[in-house]
């Protein structure tokens, strides 16, 4: 029998109805939702939508006590009511955000508790339930939920006339020009989305910033925004332009240390506040790629980021400043320059600031090492910031779950404070002992039906939506987890299809950027492959990352080199500034080796990169078969579209192995291994390739 029909749009909150097996095994247990009190409104009416996706059957809804059976929704308010149930130590450990999912038999019967501090929390639980449900992952054991990071936030590089900067799936998700009159109900479906996932905060805007945000005629329709959110836990950020004072306030300077620009942001606060009075606060670009900042006047990132914490302080918001800050004019390797600037202003920070730090010490690469500055300032909160949108991973039109990268990355050990110092303790606060944590991943979330362009993109929005809550969990549960709520949670295609996921950030590493190359990609759109980019801005060349010559490849980072080990922990330094020791998968980031170098498995270094290219089209190819093999557990809508890009992923993947491998070959002058097919195309028909109006620029 065909599947009905579907296009994305519901995402993970699908709640398919359950499987007959699962449905006995429930019985009446979920007949009813009670909430102890009013205020729990939109909990219940999430839980009894859900529960009537999944049973087939809607619950009644009422207030009061509950019966033999249901779900008894409670907040701190009522803990005299279900003081028999939870005590106050239970109740108090939750703290703001937390919940607890407690199963009680009673009377024959099967009571189930969503207990929480405040309401957001109990619709964290009621998100929670429903997961357990979907999933088939439902215990009797107690369920106790608290989230590691404070700040779980979404950051849209949206921009006001509706173009999203590396964005692949549609234009803005805000309708700027009908704002705040129309509301578009999506609002409240990205809303809901976000909270299911525990996500608290949005920045609406890009941070290449535009002044304009901040004037009063577009606070009115943050506002509208802002409403829609509160009652799902998310809070509004904005993008702040460093040069507001002068573009809006019409002063002569935006000197950070100047009285006249104080009051400016003073006021500026005080305003935003009125309009949204739980205004998140400000995520700010500054001092990088032509961005003004407070360098511009002689001073440095923390006097920038305290003014603006100064102006919000009195009403408990936060600055997220990123460090992703480089100079074309400064002649230092790159990926050393956010750490030379950050890491001297260890502690110059106020305490609502938080310095927002990339993944890696590059930009977003299929793959990085961790960004040295985690762990190198225990005096300052570090938010660690991944990318969704593709921008660096084939755009929209390759399937690649970054899962594994977010767990790659936070479980990486810093050896901050020797071993056990993974990024995920830096981040959540727990190995410097601070209280202000923060996540921020750039959105792949657009206009597009089903929000995120590719139908496989959506995981990434929720496996680091999930990891927000607890870094800690595995890309492959929150694999299965999605598999099993967005399609179906037959084991038969949960399995095959997350071996697929599992593989697939790999599988781009090895077509795209192998052994440790990075920013490989055309120039400006970044779609497909330009490894003999060289004009231009040199650190926006290809040329000026991977140094291929006729002796080798590689960047030298090793103590003899630009020294950028030095800036890792030991025994980090030491392992990654060793030819002999440096991990295979970072090799040509550390160092520049000879083309005849022997590696690991006793290839040259040529040949296996040839090897490695190869690898990650054949695993495309794989990717292709398996998925054609689970045509029957898909409605044919959304087969066809992943299969159809699967075919344009394979015919990319392919586009970057010929391209690269002969552009090096041009300086290894060593034939392709007979063993592999060699390239279909010629180096000068590649080179020739131009894309214009590519999405994202």
């Amino acid at each position: 029998m065909a599947l009905p029909e579907e296009d994305g749009y519901r995402l993970w909150l699908r709640h398919a109805r359950l499987p007959a097996a699962s449905l006995a095994s429930i019985g009446d247990t979920f007949d009813e939702v009670v909430v102890a009190a009013p205020g729990l409104e939109l909990a219940s009416g999430e839980l009894a939508e859900g529960l009537a996706g999944l049973l087939g059957r809607r619950p009644a809804l009422r207030e009061g006590t509950p019966g033999r059976n249901g779900v008894w929704l409670a907040t701190r308010a009522q803990a005299e009511a279900v003081a028999s149930f939870v005590s106050a130590a239970e109740l108090a450990a939750l703290g703001e955000e937390g919940f607890l999912l407690r199963r009680v038999r009673r009377d024959g019967g099967s009571l189930t508790l969503i207990v929480a501090a405040r309401e957001v929390g109990v619709l964290y639980g009621v998100y929670e339930l429903l997961r357990r449900l979907s999933v088939a992952t439902i215990t009797e054991n107690d369920v106790v939920s608290v989230p590691r990071v404070k700040l779980r936030m979404l950051d849209h590089w949206d921009n006001l006339d509706g173009s999203v900067e590396r964005g692949y799936a549609g234009s803005s998700l805000w309708d700027w020009h009908k704002l705040p009159h129309y509301v578009d109900p999506r609002y409240t479906d990205y809303a809901r989305a976000n909270a299911s996932l525990g996500i608290n905060a949005v920045a609406l805007t890009n941070v290449n910033a535009n002044a304009l945000v901040l004037s009063a005629q577009y606070l009115a329709k943050v506002r509208a925004l802002a409403d829609v959110f509160r009652p799902y836990g998310i809070r509004v950020f904005l993008t702040a332009r460093f040069s507001a004072p002068v573009e809006l306030g019409g002063l002569p300077t935006a000197d950070p240390l100047e009285p006249q620009v104080r009051a400016f942001w003073r006021d500026k606060a005080r305003e935003i506040h009125d309009f949204v009075p739980d205004f998140g606060g400000f995520v700010v670009k500054a001092n990088s790629e032509g961005q003004p900042g407070p360098q511009d006047y002689g001073r440095t990132h923390a006097d920038g980021a305290n003014l603006l914490a100064e102006a919000l302080a009195p009403y408990g918001g936060h600055v997220l400043w990123r460090a992703f800050v480089y100079s074309n004019e400064v002649p230092e390797d790159r990926a050393k320059q956010a750490y030379d600037e950050f890491y001297p202003l260890d502690g110059a920070f106020r305490d609502n600031v938080v310095v927002q730090v990339k993944n890696g010490p590059i930009d977003f690469q299929p793959r990085e090492p961790h960004h040295p500055l985690f762990g190198a300032m225990p005096e300052t909160p570090l938010a660690l910031e991944f990318q969704l949108t593709q921008e660096y991973l084939g755009c929209a039109t390759h399937l690649v779950y970054l899962g594994t990268l977010f767990e790659e990355c936070l479980k990486t050990d810093t050896f901050a404070r020797g071993r056990g110092s993974e990024v995920f303790r830096v981040v959540d606060g727990s190995l410097h002992r601070r209280e202000l944590s923060a996540m921020a991943a750039v959105s792949n979330v657009g206009s597009d039906r089903n929000w995120c362009g590719h139908p496989f993109a959506a995981a990434n929005w929720y496996a680091y939506g999930r990891l927000t809550w607890n870094p800690e969990r595995t890309a492959e549960e929150l694999a299965e987890e999605w598999l099993a709520q967005t399609f179906t949670s037959d084991p038969r295609f949960v399995n095959a299809a997350k071996t697929i996921m599992l593989e697939s950030r790999e599988a781009c590493v090895n077509y795209m950027t192998p052994l440790g190359l990075v920013h490989l990609m055309a120039w400006d759109h970044h779609y497909g492959p330009g490894p003999w980019i060289s004009e231009g801005r040199r650190d926006w060349t290809s040329v000026y990352f991977h140094r291929a010559h006729a002796d080798g490849i590689g960047f030298d980072r090793s103590e003899g080199g630009s020294d950028a080990v030095s800036q890792y922990f030991s025994p980090l330094k030491e392992r990654y500034g060793s030819l002999e020791t440096c991990p295979e998968r970072f090799l040509l980031f550390f160092h520049h080796v000879s083309w005849d170098r022997r590696l690991a498995n006793g290839r040259t270094l040529w040949d296996e990169l040839c090897h490695r290219y190869s690898d990650g089209v054949r695993a495309v190819e794989g990717f292709r078969a398996r998925w054609d093999a689970l045509r029957d557990f898909v409605d044919s809508a959304r087969f066809r579209h992943v299969a159809a890009l699967l075919a344009v992923h394979e015919r990319e993947a392919r586009w970057w192995r010929d391209a690269c491998l002969l552009y090096f070959q041009t300086f290894s002058q060593q034939p392709f291994p007979a063993e592999l097919e060699p390239p279909r195309g010629t180096l000068s028909e590649y080179r020739a390739i131009r894309h214009y109006f590519v999405p994202g620029i």
